[in-house]
């Protein structure tokens, strides 16, 4: 899936491929690619501390806003396969500026967005333009630099990967208290045109080539089939009831299509599915796919919660929950560089190991605390840990896949673990947010109006300081008795990760493509 054409600057000569330090012409493309990745990586996570917000404005249950969070990621998880394909048909500097165009528009659009189906559609379109940003600029960088330089490449990008989870929440946040939640949206537009103009002035001219076939079918098998499936478990939940049409009609038509999708990916004469779902005979990519499975459900549903926690059970302003989730993003850069020696030193399974265990003990510990007066000391201290286990766990995890792998294999496995990511992603905010939605109800508190929903009379001084004081109790043991839940699954993530390669690979695929977001 990677673009293997001859490495030139934006202005057309070839980058030296000394291992120099890189020229200008670099580092303006640099400038342009990193712009986009501004945006994406932002995004993820700058939409968690407003959903406190967005339940309130539209007078909706988390449960249905949390859309807004899993739309965006089965859109990205739908255009992985489609950008290599994408980048060959139509070239990487075109694809880029498409990529760059939509998912300004969704943002736009987003921000005007005047009830909740608008907005979760909004940003559907903004999952797909989004989804193709990083492929598609990393491929125009690494053209750039040439292959003796991808490493220096890779560490300018790596920087606004590394500070996403960090500075996201903490804007996300002064932009939902001090100006309104529909400029998270809105910031995307400004540095969207900025990033056209540069693209078109910097980025050099495409020469599309002959693509290999798209698999169109398995496409539309498997998009609207885990979007169906996804949206019918997460109302049967809701709702408690599995047999209810509004339920049953998308959960059998969903899986009907995945099963579809299936059959169609091991059919004998298909040679390029979707996912190739023949490479998870290899017990290396079944034990890493089962390992970021587990992995992704529990902690980016556990992510999705942790802002409402401190807004709705702490009284706490959006910035403020912002800066409190700074520590989780601390953690995961200090062992992000550390994980990736650890990996071609020991082996992806020791490490991986390792960093589940560190997540599961700040998970536990952060759960153990999530009382109404907490020690916010106590609280960030848990969430770094998180952070250094995840920083320990997912980049290893996909290490470990391919590994074993023969080296025209390692595209097509590498597309196939980031489409189970977004999935498994979505499933888990899915998840973890009907999870949280029932422990409210089953403990008499009405959501109904959505997380931001205050107790009757609250602040009016009607409400006697003992009766808050067991609500807040009540609120404070749902959302700790749904982290119990994500913990859980965590620690079924042992069961594959145990199968994961312990010994440090021979050699290192270098042509997979980098695994963004």
């Amino acid at each position: 899936m990677t673009a293997p054409a001859s490495p030139q600057t934006a202005d057309g000569p070839k980058a030296e491929d000394s291992g120099g330090g890189l020229d200008r012409g670099v580092l303006a493309v640099a400038m342009v690619v990193v712009l986009g990745a501004i945006m994406s990586i932002l995004d993820v996570t700058v939409v968690n501390v407003a959903l406190k917000h967005l339940t309130e404005d539209f007078n909706t249950p988390l449960a249905t806003i949390q859309w807004v969070a899993t739309g965006y990621t089965l859109a990205l998880a739908t255009v992985i396969p489609v950008t290599g394909w994408a980048s060959a048909r139509f070239g990487t500097k075109r694809l880029y500026m498409i990529s760059i165009t939509l998912f300004v528009a969704g943002s736009a659009l987003a921000g005007m967005a005047w009830s909740a189906e608008s907005l979760i559609a909004f940003r559907v379109l903004q999952g797909l333009g989004g989804g193709m940003i990083m492929p598609a600029g990393m491929t125009i960088l690494t053209q750039a630099a040439g292959a003796q330089r991808v490493g220096q490449v890779m560490s300018i990008v790596g920087i606004p990967m590394l500070l996403g989870p960090i500075a996201g929440p903490i804007l996300g946040g002064w932009l939902v208290d001090d100006v309104s939640w529909r400029w998270i949206f809105y910031i995307n537009v400004p540095i969207g045109a900025l990033a056209l103009v540069l693209a078109a002035r910097i980025l050099k001219r495409d020469e599309p080539r002959p693509a290999e076939r798209l698999d169109f079918l398995g496409l539309v098998l498997l998009s609207p089939g885990l979007a169906a499936l996804i949206y019918g478990l997460a109302t049967g939940a809701e709702k408690s009831d599995f047999t209810l049409p509004g339920v049953l009609v998308p959960t059998v038509a969903g899986a009907a299509l995945v099963l579809g999708f299936v059959a169609h990916a091991l059919r004998r004469g298909n040679t390029n599915p979707l996912i190739d779902l023949r490479l998870f005979k290899r017990r290396s990519v079944a034990a890493a796919s089962g390992t970021l499975v587990l992995f992704a459900c529990a902690f980016f549903g556990a992510m999705l919660i942790l802002p409402l926690y401190y807004q709705t059970v702490r009284g706490e302003t959006a910035f403020a929950a912002g800066l409190l989730l700074a520590p989780q993003g601390f953690g995961a850069m200090v062992t992000m560089p550390i994980g990736g020696k650890l990996t071609d030193k020991l082996g992806p399974g020791k490490v991986v190991l390792v960093g589940l265990a560190i997540v599961v003990a700040g998970v536990a510990g952060f759960a153990t605390q999530l009382t109404p007066d907490a020690s916010y000391w106590a609280l960030g201290a848990a969430l770094f840990v998180m952070g250094l286990g995840m920083g320990m766990t997912m980049m290893p995890t996909m290490s470990a896949a391919m590994q074993t792998l023969q080296h025209d294999e390692v595209p097509r496995a590498s597309t196939s673990l980031n489409i189970i990511q977004q999935v498994a992603g979505s499933i888990g905010t899915a998840f973890i947010a009907v999870m949280l939605a029932t422990q409210m109800r089953d403990r008499g508190l009405d959501m109904s109006g959505g997380m931001g929903a205050e107790p009757p009379a609250a602040g009016g001084g009607q409400v006697p300081p003992e009766i808050m004081a067991q609500i807040m109790t009540k609120m404070a043991d749902a959302f700790q008795t749904t982290y119990w839940w994500s913990l859980g699954l965590l620690v079924l993530a042992f069961l594959p990760a145990l199968l994961l390669p312990r010994k440090k690979p021979d050699t290192v695929p270098v042509d997979a493509p980098m695994p963004m977001h």
